[in-house]
């Protein structure tokens, strides 16, 4: 199978999602079946214990369909103004811009008449979650359709209104213009006012990527100027009148059972409630400081478990997966032709470990929600990926109809993967409740990086074989708990036996920018490069050679010419690159070290990322993404690691816990490659992946020392 695969949204788009070029693709919700479909293999397993890394599944049976009504997405204004609803969400990614933009396209508006209302339950349509680069592809097409379909329903107005016919009117800069007469209506004066009923069309006819005109153009963040001059409310930023502040009482490790509770100090305190229901204890006062004094004031006695620690972490993951549980051996399975008898004939064969830690999201928002009961209705202001998740979440703890939640999400101070649930939110609804009056909840730095979930660890072992001319006949990979997200391999190979063994985990896990891609694209472009060595070949040509994607070999090839592969270096310096596919994503990326061998210093020096999405939507906001993604793989591939023992996280904080600084970031050279005639694919999490990979094969290459885990150099190179 060699064609290129475009099947996200064929039949059930809130469920599956299939995109991937020489493989099936897709994530589902883990309470879901999901089916794997290659090389005569079917896969189909239920998840039942195991937190799948993309929670974006809604917790009813069934997913509602998208609304076919143009009112449902799209208001007119008698002013002019043109309202938009969706249940995607802002966290710094700057969809709200691009989306603007899709409307503003087929709709023939100002950007500047355009409104977003995104992640409001009783507003705007039902959406799975803002996750998995789907916005661009789903939302951003959709948004086109309803556009498109309500221009032609105002061309249909004017023409019905001055009795002609349709060919002779023409929609532009918010009006409707006839040709033959030279007469034009707002419209505004159209519309009136009234909602739009029609229903959108099974087909309509969008402009083409090579037409556009205001899609594809540089466009100034929208509400730029609000969130830099500090105008802009975050979740955490969320008033009311009359509001509390609750406080949370939690255990000192994981997986800790409440023995007994003493309150009675913290009641005593003036306009204090204290709520006790199971494990749950939590306060709710007038002030921040009194709740602080109150949570503090309660005795809790808790039951703790013993468990491992981080140096026994990897050794844990290889021995404790969960196959055989269930009816079948693994999630994720692909295997053909034959692996061992190639592996066997080869003229050179390789085995290799490469293993990844815990990673915390680290927002520069922590949690935070704002709850209000009003009768037996709920309104909750929440920092989510997933506003009807959170619904539904809500629902199901206060045993109430959905429709009685209202969640809205104001912009929130980024997720990254990491706010998919609502944990905050039932937090705040609860003491709301106790204390008949609105409660806001705002996680503490140290909260964030405990009790929120992080980035799974894995074990990821490759048994590979090569022929003398360096063209790999046989691929044997296992993935161990950090997920099957990536794993596929971009590389044509005959021979192929592939499989994800899920882990019974240690620490609370989930969703991560480009989920288990950037573990699976670090271990495979890292054994590619020990490949390329090992037969004595420049590892661009290598990768070529084992190469037959059209679209990879342009990003590649794009790549490594304006980073200038091949030419000289300076002594210390050594080049590395790492790339792949991901999310509808294509990318390469090249980077430069210099390594002093006696301090153990690295630096990164400059990093030079190719990319290809399909049509660009808008080139400086794919810009700042890409830049922005690589800035934040840099803590993940050098630094970035979470240190627990026996249920403790030990450096819960931003002082602990070693984050990219200023000084950290190389000089960025970033190559887009506009592909009109392809449907355009998000990029905030494939632009990650080849960081990694890049670096390690780099600082190889300055120093000799091949690093398989990440993070490479946490304490430098004479510490790895």
């Amino acid at each position: 199978m060699k064609q290129e695969l475009e099947l996200s949204i064929a039949l059930e788009p809130e469920r599956y999602e299939l995109s991937a070029p020489a493989m099936y693709h897709f994530a589902v919700d883990r309470r879901d079946f999901f089916k794997f479909l290659g090389a005569g293999v079917l896969i189909v397993c239920v998840l039942k214990d195991i937190h799948a890394q993309e929670s974006g599944g809604d917790k009813r049976g069934q997913v509602a369909s998208l609304p076919k009504d143009i009112a449902a997405w799209l208001h007119i204004g008698e002013d002019g103004g043109v309202t938009v609803y969706t249940g995607k969400v802002e966290m710094g990614q700057n969809i709200r811009t691009s989306l603007t933009q899709a409307v503003a396209e087929e709709l023939r508006v100002s950007v500047t008449k355009i409104q977003m209302v995104m992640g409001d339950t009783q507003l705007t349509p039902y959406d799975r979650g803002t996750f998995g680069s789907r916005t661009t592809p789903e939302m951003n097409l959709q948004l086109r359709k309803v556009a498109s379909a309500a221009r032609d329903t105002l061309i249909d107005l004017a023409a019905a209104q001055w009795q002609t016919e349709r060919k002779h009117l023409n929609a532009a800069d918010g009006k409707i213009t006839d040709s033959e007469n030279k007469r034009s209506v707002e419209f505004a004066a159209l519309v009136k006012g009234r909602q739009l009923t029609e229903t959108l069309p099974a087909e309509d006819p969008l402009t083409p990527a090579a037409q556009w005109t205001v899609a594809g153009q540089p466009l100034a963040k929208v509400n730029g100027r609000d969130f830099v001059t500090g105008k802009h409310r975050y979740p955490c930023d969320q008033k009311l009148p009359d509001m509390f502040y609750g406080k949370i009482v939690r255990p000192a490790s994981f997986g800790a059972t409440l023995v007994s509770v003493d309150s009675k100090e913290a009641e005593q305190i003036p306009g204090v409630t204290v709520v006790h229901d199971g494990d749950f204890i939590g306060v709710a006062a007038s002030s921040p400081e009194t709740a602080s004094r109150a949570a503090s004031a309660i005795r809790a006695e808790w039951k703790s478990q013993a468990q491992i620690s981080q140096k026994e972490l990897f050794g844990y993951l290889k021995k404790n997966p969960v196959e055989g549980s269930g009816p079948l051996e693994s999630p994720f399975r692909q295997e053909t032709g034959s692996v061992d008898k190639a592996f066997e004939s080869a003229d050179h064969r390789l085995q290799q470990s490469y293993t990844v830690h815990y990673i915390a999201h680290a927002p520069l928002e922590p949690r935070a929600a704002l709850a209000q009961w009003a009768g037996d209705n709920l309104t909750v202001w929440t920092g989510t990926q997933r506003p009807f998740g959170v619904r539904s979440e809500l629902a199901e703890a206060f045993h109430m109809p959905e429709e009685r939640v209202r969640v809205l999400m104001p912009d929130t101070g980024s997720g990254y993967g990491g706010k998919h649930t609502g944990e905050t939110a039932v937090e705040a609804a609860r003491l709301a409740k106790a204390a008949k009056r609105p409660v806001k909840v705002m996680w503490t730095r140290e909260e964030e990086f405990t009790w929120a979930y992080f980035r799974p660890a894995g074990v990821i072992d490759i048994s590979s074989a090569m022929r003398k001319d360096g063209k790999v006949v046989s691929w044997e990979y296992h993935n161990y708990n950090s997920g099957a997200a990536g794993i596929p391999t971009v590389y044509e190979i005959e021979n192929q036996r592939i499989q994800f063994h899920p882990v019974r985990t240690l620490l609370r896990q989930g969703s991560y920018r480009a989920l288990a891609a950037t573990a699976n694209h670090f271990a495979r472009e890292s054994h590619m490069d020990e490949l390329a060595h090992l037969a004595h070949m420049d590892p661009l040509e290598f990768r070529l050679k084992n190469l037959t994607n059209e679209r990879l070999r342009t990003v590649f090839e794009t790549g490594a010419k304006k980073f200038g592969w091949g030419q000289g270096k300076a002594p210390g310096h050594g080049f590395g690159m790492g790339g792949g596919f991901e999310k509808g994503g294509n990318v390469a990326t090249f980077a430069e070290v210099a390594v002093d061998r006696t301090s153990g210093d690295v630096k990164v020096l400059r990093m030079t990322t190719a990319f290809e999405c399909g049509a660009v939507v808008n080139p400086d906001g794919l810009r700042n993404q890409l830049e922005g993604a690589n800035i934040m793989a840099l803590g993940g591939a050098l630094f970035e690691a979470i240190e627990f023992e026996n249920g403790k996280i030990l450096n819960g904080r931003f002082s602990d816990y070693r984050l990219p600084r200023f000084s950290d970031v190389p000089v960025l050279e970033t190559v887009l490659i506009d592909r009109k005639d392809i449907p355009s694919a998000g990029a905030g999490e494939s632009s990650l992946v080849g960081v990694a990979p890049a670096l390690a094969n780099a600082i190889f290459d300055a120093s000799g020392v091949r690093l398989r885990s990440l993070p490479l150099v946490p304490n430098g190179l004479n510490a790895a």
